[in-house]
């Protein structure tokens, strides 16, 4: 069984208040029009501990700071080349 690379998105008050509920749906999106569903598991979790960074993602093993609408599929597409 392939093992799936794990995108966890900070849902902590602070990230969410940073706009975090837009970028679940865009990460949705970049997953379907990828098409890596069967490779990618998308979840979310509470504060990671770097809340004036936020919002905050977790791609494989990196933490990422700061991700926006403006950033996040460049930021996907970075992160994500060495696992897909």
């Amino acid at each position: 069984m392939l093992k799936k690379t794990q995108i966890v998105l900070c849902l902590g008050s602070s990230c969410f208040a940073r706009g975090n509920q837009e970028i679940i749906s865009l990460v949705k999106k970049y997953i379907e029009k990828k098409n890596i569903s069967d490779r990618i598991e998308f979840k979310s979790d509470h504060c990671f501990g770097y809340c004036t960074e936020g919002p905050n993602m977790i791609i494989g093993d990196k933490l990422f700071h700061n991700i926006s609408e403006s950033n996040l599929n460049q930021t996907l597409d970075d992160a994500l080349s060495d696992f897909l």
